[in-house]
């Protein structure tokens, strides 16, 4: 059971990361209901690709990333596809985390360390580098408890602007909005890369590994929903491109502290997990040390941030659209492989959706930036 735990919150605190402080305002522009079909298709989505990631983890004997099963099972020039599209994705995640938790530690510590932007970005860099230096175990040992704060955290936030939420604001629609929230949610819910390490945490257990799965996706969409009512219902057309700065106009500056609280935990628990997948990635499959995979992995991140000044909410779509879009897309066609080789079998033939509603988000995507 404490495996189990451990496991449930190392994936749940890898999915709930910066996203969800753009979920307040997709569904400020597009409209609530828009948001919430959005919720159910991509969910969906989401589990079937981590659930058959999963039996692909199961199923090899050989410890991978994601780009060592396309390797083993698709050969060579989709594991360099792979492995470009998933370090793609989780540098451009971790940018988004190293961004948004520097901005959320100056916000809260200002007063003492003073308005430098790059200070408190450093810290939490520092902080997280560490963390990932030490490995999975000192990771998994703090998540479970950052979890649980979160949760308390959004309690205390329900308490504060339960009497200012306007349910009027939830039956407004925006066609105009209409394919706006895909990209931010599609990274919101998206947490494959740790797949491999929950399945080491549980031992192989193909039972458990699945109800880790469905439940993670699940618990961390309840949080974003969660999450949406409290931020859009008290700020409605007001609601913040980050969520908190609108929300902080609305309940004052006392409780909007636990709001930059939850921020830095939530980029923090995601910035770790991602991070060390990362250098894995660069260790196991590509044969780096691990010193230099470490410093790889941690250290672009922060070398984009330092010769760009990005913006989050960019980051987020883009990442979530092109990069994890085309994760998704491997993903489907890696288990056909595995499948074929590993059992002599073919794919359900409806899994064939789940590319077609990536294609359409990366098209979407390309359409958006082109016009």
């Amino acid at each position: 059971m404490k495996d189990f735990l451990k496991a449930l919150s190392v994936l749940i605190g890898t999915i709930i990361g910066v996203g969800i402080f753009g979920l307040p305002y997709v569904a400020a522009k597009a409209g609530f209901f828009i948001v919430l079909f959005y919720f159910l298709i991509i969910c969906s989505a989401v589990i079937f690709i981590h659930i058959i990631f999963g039996e692909i983890c199961l199923g090899t004997k050989t410890i991978h990333r994601l780009p060592g099963y396309v390797g083993e099972y698709l050969g060579k020039k989709w594991k360099i596809f792979s492995f470009l599209v998933v370090i793609a994705g989780m540098i451009g995640a971790s940018l988004a985390y190293l961004i948004v938790g520097g901005e959320f530690l100056k916000l809260l510590f200002n007063s003492y360390l003073g308005e430098n932007n790059l200070i408190y970005t450093l810290i939490f860099f520092s902080l997280g580098s560490l963390f990932i230096l030490r490995g999975i175990r000192a990771i998994s040992q703090i998540e479970l408890s950052l979890v649980f704060i979160l949760f308390i955290i959004l309690f205390i936030f329900l308490i504060q602007a339960w009497p200012l939420i306007n349910f009027d604001y939830f039956k407004t629609l925006d066609w105009q909005f209409l394919f706006l929230p895909y990209g931010v949610l599609i990274f919101s819910l998206w947490g494959s890369p740790v797949i491999p390490e929950v399945k080491e945490m549980l031992k192989g257990d193909s039972q458990k590994l699945k109800k880790v799965i469905f439940l993670s996706i699940l618990i961390s969409a309840f949080v974003y929903l969660f999450f949406i009512l409290i931020i859009f219902g008290a700020c409605g057309p007001n609601t913040s491109e980050n969520a908190l700065a609108g929300f902080a106009s609305v309940v004052g500056n006392n409780i909007i502290k636990f709001g930059f609280l939850f921020g830095i935990i939530a980029c923090f628990t995601s910035f770790l997990t991602l991070g060390l997948t990362l250098k894995k990635v660069f260790w196991f499959d590509f044969g780096l040390s691990q010193g230099l995979a470490w410093f790889i992995a941690c250290f672009t991140p922060l070398f984009l941030f330092l010769i760009k000044n990005p913006q989050f909410i960019n980051i987020v779509n883009l990442t979530g659209s092109l990069a994890i879009g085309s994760e998704g897309i491997i993903i489907v066609f890696l288990y056909q492989a595995f499948l074929k080789k590993k059992y002599k079998k073919k794919m359900n033939p409806l899994l064939y959706l789940l590319p077609i509603l990536f294609i359409l988000g990366i098209g979407w995507q390309i359409f958006y930036f082109l016009l």
